[in-house]
This record gives structure tokens, C-alpha cells and sequence, in this order.
């Protein structure tokens, strides 16, 4: 069981942040954490998420008008901002990632089947690569408002990779956070059947 400091880091204390300190980031402490997303339990080893990292100028300048208006200035303040996509060709890896069966053949034309497996698993990896990035002692701040079809185009041309959520990373402000909003109790969101 982990003890209090380490549940604080990755729950209690840990919070969303929208600034950033003048700290970089390297970018193998990111891939450390893309390598822990990467241990998250997904559907037959399908582990469909992808992750670029946008951390120059170009790259910020490319991702920029994607962005809604209200996640311009933390986005190009934040030192690094992943990225992150959905493969919907993932079980074209099943052979090397599932080879105890021919789990590939699952998937092969049936797109309802795939939309869901990525989506889902993909989604499994996020929240992983979350908990990954505060576990590494990095600040995150995920986020949905941006132009999808836009990053994906940006980022992901010419391949079945769709962009699903950005998650800005670095050293964040603590002095600018503002109280935590509220949570909803356990037994007011959960049920025993």
C-alpha cells in the first residue's frame, strides 16, 4: 500500500494546473512516463494511445491555432505538451504485442469493434500517463478545447492516429491555484449490487 505522501502526489494534493513555472523538462523524463502509461491493463495488449511531445517553438506555433481561446496562454507557457492520440490501426501490432493468439483477427473489418477497443484503451493509457507524469514529479494540466480534426490533421496526417486530449506538463505554479472544486462523495456516485 502506498503510504500518504504518495497518494498525495498522485491524488490529494496533486491538482490541474494552467500555470507554469520557468522550469524546462526534459523530454526522457516524459518518455519515462509514456513507458509507465504503457504498463496500463489494456483489451489483448492493444495499447492504441500515441504521444507527441510539443515542446519548440514550431511545434507550439503549429498546435497554437488549434487551441481554443481559453487554452492558448497555459498551453504556450507550459514547457512541454503532449499529444495524445488514438491508433484505430492498433491491431496491426497484435502479432508482436498478443502473440499468444491471432487477436488481429478480431479487429480486421470490424470498425464498431476497433472505434470502441481504441477509444476505451486508449483512454486507460492517459489516465495512466497521468498518474506516470505526477509520479515523476511533474505537474500536469490535461485538457479537452481544441480543434481535434485540426491536431490530428497538424500532427497525425496520413496515418488512422486521431488526437483525443492534450495534457501540458511541467512545473506548475502552486501560488496561482485556486481552491479545489468540490467532488462528489463515494456513496453518492457508487452503488453495491
Amino acid at each position: 500500500m502506498l503510504d500518504d505522501s504518495a497518494l498525495a502526489a498522485l491524488f490529494t494534493a496533486a491538482r490541474t494546473h494552467s500555470y507554469w513555472r520557468d522550469e524546462p523538462v526534459d523530454p526522457d523524463l516524459v518518455r519515462r512516463a509514456i513507458g509507465l502509461a504503457g504498463l496500463a491493463p489494456t483489451a489483448a495488449n492493444t495499447q492504441p494511445a500515441r504521444y507527441v511531445l510539443v515542446s519548440t517553438p514550431e511545434g507550439k506555433a503549429r498546435l497554437k491555432p488549434h487551441l481554443a481561446p481559453g487554452n492558448v496562454e497555459k498551453t504556450m507557457a507550459a514547457p512541454v505538451t503532449v499529444i495524445l492520440g488514438i491508433d484505430y490501426a492498433f491491431y496491426e501490432a497484435l502479432p508482436r504485442m498478443f502473440p499468444q493468439t491471432d487477436a488481429k483477427s478480431w479487429y480486421v473489418g470490424n470498425d464498431a469493434l476497433i472505434a470502441e477497443t481504441a477509444f476505451r484503451n486508449a483512454g486507460l493509457q492517459g489516465g495512466y500517463f497521468i498518474l506516470a507524469a505526477r509520479a515523476l514529479g511533474l505537474d500536469c494540466g490535461p485538457m479537452s478545447g481544441f480543434d481535434a480534426d485540426g491536431v490530428t490533421g497538424e500532427f497525425f496526417a496520413g496515418t488512422q492516429i486521431r488526437a483525443n486530449f492534450l495534457c501540458n506538463l511541467g512545473h506548475g505554479d502552486a501560488a496561482r491555484l485556486h481552491p479545489r472544486n468540490p467532488r462528489f462523495a463515494p456513496e453518492e456516485i457508487s452503488r453495491v449490487v
